[in-house]
C-alpha cells in the first residue's frame, strides 16, 4: 500500500497521477460559497444551562437545522480548545510515524480496532482518493495506537467529551421531534454500549487540487458525526442543489446528521450529501467522530413519529453492524447505501 503522504514527500510529484484523477459529476460540480452566518449554529450552552426560553429557542433552530439543512455549527460546547490543539497534533504525530510502525494497522477487516489506511476501500475503489486515513473503534471498547507517546490519553479525553456532545445534541434533537428528551438516547442505547468510530482524515497538499479529491460526495452512517480540522478548510455540502463551502468557526464542532437519523425520523431528518476537496497549498486534517446505536442494534423508523405523522414506515429496518458493511465494502456513492433501504 503506497499512502498519499509518501508519495507527496518523495519530491518526485509534480502532477496527479492517472489513477488519482477524479472527473466528478457536472450535474454535481456547482460550487456555491455561502457567508458563514447562512450555516446554522447551534450555542450548546443555552441547550444545557439556559433559561427556559432559550432553550426553546435553541430547540426550534435545532429542528430548523436537521430539516433544512441536515447540518450545523456548534459551538459552546465544553471541549477545551487546548484539547482540540492536542488531538489535532497528536494525529499529526501518528502521521509521522515511520511507513513500518503505521503497517501495523494496516487491518484488512471492518472491524479491526485500529485500521490505518489510503483511499477509502482499495478493493472497490476505481479511483483512489486524495487521503490517508486512521480509524479506530473506541466505544464500547477503547482501543488506541502505541504511539505517539500520549496520543492514548488525548484520544481518551477526547472521545469521552464528544459522546457527551452528542448526547446533548440528541436530547436537543429528540425535544425538537417533539418526543420525550431521553427518546433517541434510550431508543438507540446511547451510553455504555453505543457505537463510536474515531475517524482521521490527512489530506497532503496537492500538485493539481482541481483533478483529485479527498472523499466523494456521500452520507455519513449513524445517527450525528461530530467534526473538527485544522485551519484549512476543505468540507463542502450539499445543499439546494449547490454545492456549499464550509467556513468553520473557530474552536467549534461541524455536525452532521447521518443516515440513521434520516431512518429512525422516517425521513423527517435527512442525512446530508458532503465532500473533501484538497488544495495544493498544505495539509488538511479533520478528526471525526461518529455516533451510533450498538452494532447489533435494529435501526427502523420510530413507530411514535410514524404514527403520529400518519405515514408508512419509509424504510427497512437492519442492523447497524450490518449498515456499516454494507457501505463500507463498496464505493462512496452519495446515498446509495440508504438507498438500499428505501421502501
Amino acid at each position: 500500500m503506497s499512502c498519499v503522504k509518501g508519495l507527496v514527500e518523495s519530491g518526485q510529484l509534480t502532477s496527479v497521477p492517472p489513477q488519482y484523477i477524479f472527473r466528478t459529476n457536472p450535474d454535481q460540480d456547482h460550487l456555491t460559497v455561502t457567508e458563514p452566518e447562512a450555516i446554522p449554529t447551534i450555542d450548546l450552552s443555552l441547550l444545557t444551562t439556559g433559561t427556559p426560553d432559550q432553550r426553546s429557542k435553541v430547540i426550534q433552530d435545532l429542528h430548523h437545522a436537521c430539516q433544512d439543512w441536515g447540518f450545523f455549527t456548534v459551538t459552546n460546547h465544553g471541549i477545551p480548545a487546548t484539547l482540540q490543539e492536542k488531538m489535532i497534533s497528536a494525529i499529526e504525530g501518528f502521521f509521522q510515524l515511520a511507513e513500518e510502525e503505521k503497517r501495523e494497522y494496516s487491518g484488512k477487516e471492518l472491524f479491526d480496532p485500529i485500521r490505518w489506511g489510503t483511499s477509502f476501500n482499495l478493493e472497490a475503489d476505481k479511483v483512489l482518493l486524495w487521503r490517508d486515513y486512521l480509524k479506530i473503534h473506541v466505544h464500547p471498547n477503547f482501543h488506541a495506537p502505541a504511539n505517539p507517546s500520549g496520543f492514548r490519553e488525548i484520544l481518551h479525553e477526547y472521545c469521552i467529551r464528544t459522546r457527551q456532545v452528542a448526547s446533548e445534541l440528541l436530547k436537543g434533537i429528540s425535544k425538537s421531534l417533539g418526543l420525550e428528551e431521553n427518546y433517541i438516547n434510550k431508543k438507540m442505547e446511547v451510553g455504555s454500549v453505543s457505537h463510536q468510530l474515531f475517524v482521521a482524515n490527512l489530506y497532503p497538499p496537492c500538485p493539481q487540487p482541481e483533478l483529485a479529491m479527498g472523499l466523494p460526495p456521500h452520507s455519513d452512517h449513524g445517527l450525528l458525526t461530530l467534526l473538527m480540522q485544522n485551519e484549512l478548510k476543505g468540507l463542502q455540502i450539499r445543499h439546494d442543489g449547490k454545492w456549499v463551502a464550509v467556513d468553520p468557526l473557530p474552536d467549534a464542532f461541524l455536525v452532521n446528521i447521518g443516515d440513521h437519523m434520516e431512518i429512525l425520523t422516517n425521513g423527517k431528518y435527512k442525512s446530508v450529501v458532503h465532500r473533501a476537496v484538497v488544495n495544493g497549498k498544505a495539509t488538511r486534517i479533520s478528526v471525526g467522530t461518529a455516533h451510533g446505536p450498538p452494532l447489533d442494534s435494529v435501526v427502523s423508523p420510530a413507530p411514535e413519529l410514524v404514527a403520529r405523522e400518519g405515514q408508512l414506515p419509509a424504510y427497512h429496518g437492519i442492523t447497524y453492524k450490518e449498515y456499516l458493511m454494507i457501505q463500507q465494502k463498496n464505493q462512496l456513492n452519495g446515498k446509495s447505501c440508504l438507498d438500499h433501504l428505501r421502501l
